[in-house]
């Protein structure tokens, strides 16, 4: 049996000391697809870069099935499986988010997460909250808009868009401290949290802790997705994988309840010393009132 690759060994340790950032330029297939999709963030461009564990002559000797690179693993494919991050236009914009990712965190992770002058007062009002949330619960709204409210003005970086896409994680700043926001978005499934929801949330959640992210989470959680698929794709098990992760976290949370926070899966958004509270449009339980009674 051979050792482990010096080369991994690196990867591993340079993944638990630094910020590490790729992008996806071109072609990226194997070992360095491996070394991309391991970063705390990564994009690729939509219409020049593929990932892909093997290439086309390889999947159709061993599989007899004939694909094109983009068909295997183009923007189209990886925008949705969680494989990268983010999907850019092009080369500029690629490095316009790697170094905003970076202006975020630390250089190690022992340093502190850098502190940037703000000239968005810290008891700036926005009467637009005040009515924001629906008063009929079934009603969606934009909790993107809410973020960016509450954050520092135009400081809110999204990452990871378009997988486990009922949740929102992304980076900002209050009062110019970079902080991890973590939200559900009710415009997909209601907000609960689904398989690839609760993978992206876990480590989001572990990246934060690594690099000392203070988490603000915005719960609208009505727990986690049932029914067959829901049970096919294993949401209990990675709902438990990201709630553990949540429960072993040392930053500090706050926790802004803003409608809803049902069943286990609230807990994901609770951290293990948040302080939480909530809006008037809150409710909290076990499960809601009307589905109790009905059962």
């Amino acid at each position: 049996m051979t050792a482990p690759s010096p080369l991994n060994l690196l990867c591993v340790e340079a993944l638990a000391a630094v910020p590490v950032a790729c992008a996806a330029l071109g072609p990226v297939a194997g070992f360095p697809a491996g070394r991309l999709v391991a970063s705390h963030f990564s994009v690729m461009t939509r219409d020049t870069a593929q990932v892909l564990t093997g290439g086309p002559v390889l999947v159709e000797r061993a599989l007899r099935q004939k694909v094109t690179k983009e068909e295997l693993g183009g923007a189209q494919v990886h925008a949705r499986s969680g494989v990268v991050d983010n999907v850019v236009a092009d080369e500029a914009e690629a490095f316009r988010q790697l170094r905003a990712f970076l202006g975020y965190l630390p250089s190690s992770v022992w340093g502190a997460p850098p502190v940037r002058s703000c000239d968005d007062p810290a008891d700036r009002e926005e009467e637009e909250l005040l009515s924001i949330i629906p008063r009929e619960r079934r009603r969606a709204y934009k909790v993107r808009r809410v973020i960016q409210l509450v954050v520092d003005r135009d400081s809110f970086f999204e990452m990871t868009t378009g997988y486990g896409r009922e949740q929102i994680t992304g980076l900002a700043r209050a009062n110019g401290h970079p902080i991890g926001v973590l939200a559900n978005d009710c415009h997909f499934a209601g907000g609960s949290m689904t398989a690839e929801g609760a993978q992206k949330v876990r480590r989001f959640i572990d990246f934060c802790d690594t690099f000392h992210l203070p988490i603000l989470s915005l719960v609208d959680e009505p727990g986690f997705m049932i029914g067959p698929e829901a049970e096919r794709a294993g949401t209990i098990r990675y709902g438990m994988q990201a709630l553990f992760a949540a429960s072993q976290s040392e930053v500090p949370w706050l926790a802004v309840l803003l409608r809803k926070a049902f069943g286990v899966a609230a807990g994901i958004h609770l951290g293990r010393y948040a302080t939480v509270v909530a809006w008037p449009s809150a409710e909290a339980g076990a499960l809601p009132v009307e589905g109790g009674v009905a059962l």
